[in-house]
């Protein structure tokens, strides 16, 4: 029974850190999108390459931003909850 708790716990913060992980880029995609198919609409402009490019543009540039937090929450998550039952502690 105990053995059922540690696995479910495990993945449920496992699921909390990749949350957390993804949040910043998935939001930055939503919003450039949401702003883009906004320009498009006014314009009257449908190119495909014009949602494309703005959202591979603002993604890169938001994980480039967040990489030093994303590295920390993983290896947290590692040292603290992985490497402990892989060990046996």
């Amino acid at each position: 029974m105990q053995d059922q708790v540690i696995f479910f716990d495990t993945l449920r913060q496992g699921l909390w850190v990749a949350v957390m992980i993804s949040l910043p880029i998935l939001t930055m995609a939503l919003l450039t999108g949401v702003a883009v198919g906004l320009f498009q609409a006014l314009t009257s402009i449908q190119e495909m390459t014009l949602t494309f490019v703005p959202k591979l543009a603002a993604i890169v540039i938001v994980f480039w931003l967040t990489m030093g937090f994303m590295t920390e929450t993983l290896v947290a998550f590692f040292q603290t909850r992985l490497i402990p039952l892989t060990v046996g502690g």
